[in-house]
């Protein structure tokens, strides 16, 4: 973090009379809200705090998005404890926050799944390739997310999950209306495993996407990009098209909604530490271990996997990949990694051009096992932290949307809070959880871009092994 050279004195003065000007008004209490002019004093002091905290992101110090949120929380809890419950009138510029990214959610999976699902026409050509490639995706993205929910089991169940039963009761409170009934209504239904299947088939199309049915718009989106494959291509281009057209936009839309996430999470943490305190945020550093648990445990499963068909040590597997992990935990992106992961399996490891101009390029699109496992873990904790006890058949939920999800989700850096988005809308999680752990998304999500390259690299050589391919890693 630096100070830009074009910052002027009246940036400063600027910042500090708006500081000065909003604390002072929020540090008299309630005896100065009130009267007619209530409404006028809460808006001046509300729009006095957020400039300042805008100049200071924005004019005086120049910083990547992750630390502006990062400081958002920071600034947020400090707000919360310094002004208790009065700092609640900003939650309505969080929950617009959480509301944009709730507006781009059923487009975005949708087209994109279309277009995703589409593209994979050409295993048809591939035949053996395409179907172990696809298999290895799959599963591979299945095994990750349960063993995320087995470690998110085992620490709640044995540690708990690091907040108080007083803590969750304010959290349940704070987000009554929202959480509330589903609570109840997740407590009285337990649908079957049959029932859950069954669920995934939408009835309408068209009601599942205005009601954001998340699993049956999924299973509609796969459905219909398979069906794509199979009609005319010259007649499939055009809705291709039309589909890409719209999960670009989406794309476009979920950046600069983004840039606001420093102001949504400050809202959102304010109003949270001034009701319930400090003592919600130590459910972050309990929830941050878990997953970072997990991500590590998956990098040391690869290697072994692998090494049953190629016959490359472990240990030596990973050396030779360890430039792509570098850049995809730099870069926090398995798309912008590509390139690199490319060239390390072709030169480092000794797979064919041919094998990994298909592979890796669909196991940035299809396979996300780091996002699926971090999903999993996210998911049981703020479930847990809203009072909300997820039994298996829910559990099996995410399982069966975050491996569809991944389908057609686009390789950059922070998709895994929409896919997160998508899981917490089906299960009837409030999705005010997501501000608790956007100030660690972005170390978590440079980790759990390293297990994503690594679980393509992994599949490249898994199969090129099986089509009997001679491997040999440059320093075996």
């Amino acid at each position: 973090m630096s100070s830009p050279k074009t910052v002027k004195p009246l940036h400063w003065a600027l910042f500090f009379i708006f500081l000065i000007g909003g604390v002072a008004l929020y540090a008299q209490g309630e005896g100065l809200v009130g009267g007619d002019y209530a409404w006028l004093i809460s808006l001046s002091r509300s729009f006095m705090l957020l400039a300042a905290i805008y100049l200071f992101f924005e004019r005086l110090f120049r910083m990547a998005l992750h630390y502006k949120i990062l400081l958002g929380m920071v600034f947020g809890a400090l707000a919360g404890w310094a002004f208790g419950a009065e700092i609640s009138e900003l939650k309505p510029l969080g929950t617009a926050f959480i509301r944009l990214i709730q507006m781009i959610v059923v487009p975005l999976v949708l087209s994109s799944l279309i277009v995703g699902t589409a593209s994979l026409g050409d295993i048809t050509k591939m035949k053996r390739i395409g179907g172990k490639t696809v298999f290895y995706y799959l599963a591979s993205t299945a095994f990750a997310i349960t063993v995320g929910l087995l470690l998110a089991n085992f620490v709640l169940g044995f540690f708990g999950n690091g907040m108080t039963p007083e803590v969750q009761q304010g959290l349940l409170a704070s987000f009554s209306e929202q959480a509330g009934s589903k609570l109840a209504s997740a407590q009285a239904n337990h649908p079957s495993a049959v029932d859950t299947f069954l669920n995934m088939i939408p009835k309408n199309p068209f009601e599942a996407l205005s009601g954001g049915e998340m699993l049956q718009v999924i299973f509609f989106a796969i459905f219909s990009g398979v069906a794509l494959t199979l009609i005319p291509k010259e007649k499939g281009a055009p809705v291709i098209a039309f589909f890409d057209g719209i999960s670009e936009l989406m794309i476009k839309i979920v950046l600069l909604v983004i840039e606001m996430a420093p102001y949504g999470v400050f809202a959102l943490i304010a109003d949270v530490a001034g009701s319930q305190g400090f003592d919600v945020l130590r459910g972050l550093a309990v929830y941050t271990v878990v997953t970072a648990l997990g991500l590590i445990i998956m990098i040391g499963v690869y290697p072994v996997v692998q090494s049953f068909f190629s016959r490359i040590p472990p240990l030596v597997f990973l050396k030779e990949i360890r430039q792509a992990q570098l850049i995809a935990f730099s870069t926090s992106s398995s798309g912008a990694t590509l390139p690199v992961t490319m060239e390390v399996a072709e030169d480092q490891v000794g797979i064919s051009k041919q094998m990994t101009s298909f592979v890796l390029p669909l196991g940035a699109t299809v396979n996300m096992d780091g996002t699926a496992l971090y999903q999993g873990v996210a998911t049981m904790f703020i479930a847990s932290w809203f009072g909300m006890e997820l039994g298996i058949s829910q559990q099996l939920t995410i399982v069966l949307t975050a491996t569809l999800a991944s389908i057609g989700t686009a390789a950059a850096p922070g998709v895994g809070i929409l896919m997160l988005v998508i899981i917490l809308q089906q299960l009837g999680i409030p999705l005010e959880g997501i501000a608790l752990i956007l100030a660690v998304d972005r170390i978590l999500d440079m980790m759990r871009t390293v297990v994503n390259v690594t679980s393509d690299l992994t599949a490249a050589t898994i199969v090129a092994a099986t089509e009997a391919e001679q491997l040999r890693a440059r320093n075996e």
